[in-house]
């Protein structure tokens, strides 16, 4: 074990800790757990736990062995009483990473895949952060029919807006949890709420992602409601994003950003799938404020990329994906583009300045669409030699379904 093991270990010990949920993911980005007593965490930390690769989601292998899990120590954080259903017992969390017995880490882990980005561009001399922003709807049932928990608009106030008490229970419940939110606000859709995180790493960013999804799902439940993600829950209605805001620190201070922004609007096509997994993720794209076309522009929220006003860093708002992203997935494939932007200095298209949403024909600037169909990201994506370069191909073929 290392030092930090160690401690963590000999915390669960003496800190009343009851149990530890052991906390990671599947390829496409759904989390998996299991469950602990402390006196195994040091197990845990020294020969993992045991797991049946051939009932995850993408990661079975050819050899049909066992793979493990082995607790992140960094990752050790409580879980609040709101999301134990006040059962009274004192519960931790760890996120794990994933190996084949013989102590190699295990290729289709998302979490892995990200930390070599993150690695590589380390490397390089550059500095990645992530502050997700992420929009989800709270729903009830009446009658067999799922209807919004109220009719409040962007930024409402109580009484109209009624989940504001919910919103903060959320946020409490998310500092408890060592997660950074910074704001929290009714958005435009009935009953849609959304919470925007502070940059952080990267696999701390999509860690938080996955952590967060949980929370207001449990919190939700407990107030009798449902929360979804889903990319357009109702029809005619703004759709729910997780827009993915980057910084880009280098080593010797020069701004990039120009060839940061156009790697990324190079590599979209190709990336798109991971970014939008599902067929109904394409019933959002191009309706209701969700981007349609390959642009960009300085603060004009119609285009892809917004970049948003900086000072001494490179930073921009990524506006196509959903919340049923793997955020490792993404995350990973976004860093790489900006790096390919970097090395590669693709030309940067002309800023997009009108309203894509309201232009007319005579207006309308010629333009390339995302990928209008969950085939066509598939398409995009099976062809691509950049994304065969970072994912592999049993990683790839698991969001060919």
């Amino acid at each position: 074990m290392t030092e930090q093991e160690r401690k963590i270990a000999g915390l669960a010990l003496g800190d009343g800790t009851e149990f530890i949920c052991l906390t990671f993911c599947d390829v496409l980005g759904n989390p998996r757990n299991v469950t602990l007593v402390p006196e195994e965490l040091e197990k845990a930390f020294d020969s993992g736990i045991s797991l049946d690769a051939s009932e995850i989601t993408g990661f079975h292998t050819d050899e049909k062995i066992d793979l493990l899990i082995r607790p992140d120590a960094s990752t050790y954080a409580m879980l609040p009483e709101s999301l134990t259903h006040q059962d009274q017992h004192i519960i931790r969390r760890m996120f794990c990473h994933v190996y084949y017995p013989d102590g190699r880490r295990f290729e289709n882990d998302g979490r892995y895949i990200l930390e070599q980005a993150v690695e590589k561009a380390k490397n390089k001399g550059y500095t990645f952060n992530v502050g997700p922003s992420m929009e989800f709807y709270l729903l009830q049932e009446r009658a067999a029919e799922l209807i919004p928990y109220d009719n409040a608009g962007y930024m409402s106030c109580f009484p109209d807006d009624r989940c504001e008490e919910i919103r903060r229970e959320l946020m409490k419940a998310l500092e408890q949890m060592n997660i950074r939110p910074e704001c929290a606000y009714h958005e435009a859709g009935p009953g849609q709420n959304k919470i925007k995180f502070h940059f952080s790493d990267p696999v701390s960013a999509a860690d938080a992602v996955i952590a967060y999804k949980g929370v207001v799902r449990t919190i939700a439940a407990d107030h009798g409601l449902i929360a979804d993600f889903s990319p357009r829950p109702l029809e005619k209605i703004q759709g729910n994003s997780m827009h993915v805001n980057m910084s880009v620190n280098t080593e010797d201070g020069q701004d990039r950003t120009p060839h940061i922004i156009a790697g990324v609007l190079n590599k979209i096509p190709d990336i798109t799938l991971f970014l939008n997994p599902q067929k109904r993720s394409y019933r959002r794209l191009g309706h209701n404020n969700a981007p349609r076309y390959i642009s960009w522009s300085d603060g004009n929220r119609s285009t892809l990329i917004r970049i948003p006003a900086y000072s001494g860093y490179t930073r921009f708002e990524l506006r196509s994906p959903d919340c049923l992203a793997n955020p490792y997935l993404a995350f990973a494939l976004l860093i790489e583009a900006c790096l390919y932007g970097i090395e590669e200095q693709p030309t940067l298209m002309k800023s997009t300045d009108v309203d894509l949403f309201t232009a007319d024909a005579k207006n309308m600037p010629k333009l390339k669409p995302l990928p209008l169909s969950l085939a066509e990201a598939q398409a995009n994506a099976r062809k691509s030699a950049f994304v065969a370069s970072i994912l592999p191909q049993s990683v790839i073929e698991a969001f060919m379904v």
